[in-house]
């Protein structure tokens, strides 16, 4: 009898184990659901991170080569997630960029606060590809997206005292390591001259290569100034202020003497430590030499903002 059943059930498995369809369907409902839950959990930026924005392209920078999205998005200086060039993109994967929004205040008729969202609808987005040039030597070039820092400060409606304009980045020791460490008076903040923040190059970005930022890169939205060295383009921006004095910046409080607040790329004013007169491309390859590097990053344009200033002073 056993062996009659053995040839009529040759997996040996009784009729009272085998789990019934309509259970396992349900069970496999389960699971599935709780795949998702639990892959939101992992990394809820990651859906962010991915999400495509919508933009124009410009003339600007078309004729230039870019640099790699694994270059741009994994070689960065922002010290709240440490001070190595590799720490941002592994220490940022958690950081939330949303919701967001930006507090304006100081020398405007009304205080208030914007959203993302709303930031991103004073004007058209547009691709800008820009030059970036580091403090340290090193370039890139990058296709930011973003709109002109106008809008804002056209929809902030700042007063007459309004001289200078100060972006104090987010600052979270609970998320951001680097942060702990007092590398640099937090929160980060940096600061531009009115007719500077003015300028239609001056944009606030809130993408590269087609995508919202990274968190690595300053998401969700930094300033970026193409004329000026990197340092100066603050990120994750929390408050806008509007100032009338000259705002007294992170790195002007680390060494006055090596980071001045102008910060224009100019290769005739070395660095107290190493020249400034050439620059290392990102990406370029391990054999590639050093290229010159230009006043003002090459964007001459922005030369008449600073007629009669001698910028050997004033760097």
């Amino acid at each position: 009898m056993l062996l009659d059943n053995n040839r009529r059930n040759p997996s040996g498995i009784l009729p009272s184990e085998i789990t019934p369809q309509a259970v396992f369907e349900q069970r496999r409902t389960v699971l599935k659901a709780a795949g998702v839950a639990a892959a939101s959990l992992l990394l809820p930026t990651q859906a962010h991170a991915a999400q495509t924005l919508d933009f124009h392209k410009t003339a600007y920078g078309k004729e230039e080569k870019l640099t790699s999205v694994e270059d741009v998005t994994s070689y960065n200086n922002y010290y709240e997630f440490g001070t190595g060039k590799e720490d941002p993109a592994r220490e940022a994967v958690l950081f939330k960029p949303t919701p967001w929004t930006i507090r304006i205040e100081g020398a405007v008729k009304q205080a208030k606060t914007i959203s993302i969202e709303q930031l991103m609808k004073l004007a058209p987005l547009e691709e800008r590809i820009y030059r970036m040039r580091c403090v340290e030597g090193w370039s890139m070039v990058i296709p930011w997206v973003g709109l002109p820092l106008k809008a804002l400060i056209d929809w902030a409606q700042p007063t007459g005292n309004a001289k200078y304009i100060e972006f104090i980045s987010y600052n979270d020791p609970r998320h951001m390591p680097g942060a702990r460490i007092p590398v640099l008076d937090w929160p980060y903040n940096e600061g531009l001259r009115m007719d500077e923040a003015m300028q239609p190059l001056t944009i606030l970005a809130v993408g590269l290569y087609g995508k919202v930022l990274p968190n690595q890169n300053g998401a969700p939205v930094r300033l970026v100034v193409p004329w000026k060295y990197g340092f100066k383009g603050a990120k994750a921006i929390s408050t806008i202020r509007f100032v009338e004095q000259m705002p007294n910046t992170s790195w002007m409080k680390a060494s006055a003497r090596e980071y001045g607040f102008y910060a224009n790329v100019n290769p005739q004013v070395d660095h107290p430590r190493w020249t400034q007169s050439s620059e290392k491309r990102i990406g370029a390859g391990l054999f590639a030499g050093r290229i010159k590097t230009r006043l003002f990053n090459g964007y001459d344009e922005v030369g008449q903002l600073y007629a009669g200033m001698d910028l050997q002073k004033n760097f």
